[in-house]
């Protein structure tokens, strides 16, 4: 059986089962000067560039939705509870 390379490209998506490290692992989420989306330290697609501002943002964002999303889950239990019709 031919070795499998442990880190490459596929369908241009890239992965690295590699060991990761703490330094591989640092340097992989900061990045000045790169781009929004820079490739995994370990897996298989891309993560985010915390250096870049453009990170920061979408992160504001997710997490406004996020919360947003938790302020609506007290109307809905009150959505639930039986509703009586009147039909003439």
């Amino acid at each position: 059986m031919a070795d499998r390379p442990s880190s490459g490209e596929i369908f241009g998506v890239p992965y690295n089962f590699e060991q990761p490290s703490l330094g591989r692992m640092l340097s992989a989420y900061w990045q000045p000067g790169e781009n929004m989306l820079v490739e995994k330290p370990f897996g298989v697609g891309y993560t985010l560039n915390l250096a870049s501002w453009r990170s920061w943002v979408a992160l504001a964002v997710v997490a406004a939705l996020r919360w947003q999303e938790g302020d609506g889950s007290s109307e809905a239990d009150s959505e639930d509870e039986p509703v009586e019709v009147i039909v003439d």
